[in-house]
């Protein structure tokens, strides 16, 4: 562990924070949103490996299940920029609008181009609770793990000259502490947003340090801290991807929280001997609840199955 607290990189995680201490130390920039209206969402990550002189990204769109704009780039010179004062990398620029509050991105090309805000609907929640069960997640992936569910608005346009406007809901979140992808065997995570304001973060990684959990949930009104968690994820015939899910989750005041989904569009991501399979999912909540949001899956190479 750093000398550096939590409440310090929690507070200053949209600059640049440096830690020589650790080889493979990490800031990254997650976001992603789902429009029903448009049946159109995306995934978008920056990632700054200091230490290793390393940034990557992606941005992936999609519409009617079919992708619209793909860009990865996972092994970029680095750059000490960062979303406080703006950061562009391969041409995918984000800057902070208002600190942890409201974020930007934008992509001008000639055959695409983006213009979209996540507002954050609450404070951020760190998903990497102490005594939570988290430790092995801390100890390759994340020191903190800041996550939002936010009002997503603004304009996506298209070759044909088409715009269209987007305004519905998306996640972000903000990693800070080591990046060890190698340490993580496999991993599965639910990240909804629901109609009725329910949110959650969920996810099962099976690391080197043993097996670990990132997990809370926001009601509506505040956040919590999650007990107990189930899944049954019934994948494709490839083993990565996701084809049915259900998660039941038991949070602080032992309220079950129970739901299942499907997906409605897929990704990968290639981290050299690992991948992450990236997925857009329609969720339903055991009362008919409906909400959107991404459902994921990690697998180190050589392959050693889906945690099944």
């Amino acid at each position: 562990m750093t000398a550096l607290t939590n409440a310090y990189m929690a507070e200053n995680c949209e600059r640049h924070i440096p830690n020589p201490a650790i080889p493979k130390w990490n800031q990254s920039y997650y976001f992603n949103f789902y429009d029903r209206q448009a049946k159109l969402g995306g995934f978008i990550r920056f990632g700054f490996m200091e230490n290793i002189s390393e940034t990557n990204g992606f941005a992936i769109f999609f519409m009617d299940g079919k992708p619209l704009f793909t860009r990865v780039n996972m092994n970029l010179p680095y750059t000490q920029d960062r979303p406080e004062g703006g950061v562009t990398v391969a041409g995918v620029r984000l800057e902070v609008v208002r600190p942890l509050q409201t974020c930007r991105i934008t992509i001008d090309t000639e055959d695409f181009g983006v213009d979209l805000s996540w507002d954050q609907r609450f404070a951020m929640g760190d998903s990497i609770i102490a005594g939570n069960g988290d430790d092995a997640i801390a100890r390759e992936l994340a020191h903190i793990h800041l996550e939002g569910a936010c009002d997503v608005t603004g304009t996506v346009r298209l070759r044909t000259g088409q715009t269209i406007a987007i305004k519905d809901a998306g996640f972000r979140d903000v990693s800070c502490g080591p990046r060890n992808w190698a340490g993580v065997q496999h991993y599965r995570l639910a990240w909804p947003i629901f109609d009725n304001g329910m949110s959650c973060v969920a996810v099962h990684a099976i690391t080197e340090q043993g097996e670990g959990y990132q997990k809370i949930l926001h009601d509506g009104k505040r956040w919590h801290k999650i007990g107990r968690v189930e899944e049954v994820i019934d994948y494709e015939a490839d083993e990565m991807g996701f084809r049915h899910v259900h998660w039941k989750l038991w949070d602080e005041d032992d309220r079950l929280w129970e739901f299942t989904a499907k997906p409605l569009f897929r990704w990968q991501f290639p981290f050299d001997s690992f991948v992450m399979v990236e997925q857009m999912m329609e969720y339903r909540l055991s009362d008919g609840t409906i909400g959107y949001g991404m459902g994921e899956g990690g697998f180190r190479f050589p392959w050693e199955g889906n945690g099944n």
